[in-house]
């Protein structure tokens, strides 16, 4: 249910912030598999990296990592387009924050 509720998410979200560009339901879905994929292996690996970092913010910088995984999906996937890391970080908030709010209900 969490994962439709995040290609949903995705399909809304050139509505939300105007530097995300989403040009199918197709492409939301492979953007949706992906952060998927990567908040279970790459973001354990990058956050024990950036474990002192995580320590001295107070776990800001966990921010700053999904802005990265968010981004770096962005450059290899046809259809799905982010201006900059800012928005990158913007997007990939909004999409942490709707999955913890959907996780509430689990």
């Amino acid at each position: 249910m969490r994962f439709f509720a995040i290609v949903l998410l995705l399909l809304a979200m050139p509505y939300i912030l105007p530097g995300i560009e989403v040009q199918s339901v197709y492409t939301a879905f492979i953007v949706a598999v992906l952060w998927s994929l990567a908040n279970v292996t790459v973001k354990p690996v990058l956050m024990f990296i950036t474990l002192p970092i995580q320590f001295l913010t107070l776990g800001l910088a966990s921010l700053l990592v999904n802005g990265l995984i968010f981004w770096f999906l962005a450059t290899f996937i046809k259809g799905f387009e982010v201006s900059g890391f800012l928005t990158a970080t913007l997007g990939a908030f909004v999409l942490s924050l709707t999955n913890a709010f959907l996780h509430k209900f689990d």
